[in-house]
């Protein structure tokens, strides 16, 4: 192999183990899970829960509880499951 080559891969290697550069907190990355869950639990129930919202909506980390409650309150079993998990 060309020793150019070898060590180019061996520093994107070196790169690729290190921990990641970004400051995330336990908690602010939960609460990125629970949008993307919100949002596509959002996309998901649309027809069923939110029919009178506009369908390309974008769900906010404020917008979490109020997801979970037309969940519980219109989205059957599934949907009363789903809006739980936002509420933890």
């Amino acid at each position: 192999m060309d020793p150019l080559l070898h060590s180019y891969f061996s520093q994107i290697g070196r790169r690729g183990g290190q921990k990641s550069r970004r400051s995330l907190s336990p908690e602010m990355a939960r609460r990125m899970v629970l949008v993307r869950e919100a949002r596509r639990a959002y996309q998901q129930f649309h027809t069923q829960c939110f029919w009178s919202f506009e369908p390309q909506y974008r769900i906010t980390a404020l917008d979490i509880p109020w997801v979970a409650k037309r969940l519980k309150e219109y989205g059957g079993r599934e949907g009363w499951i789903l809006g739980s998990k936002l509420c933890r």
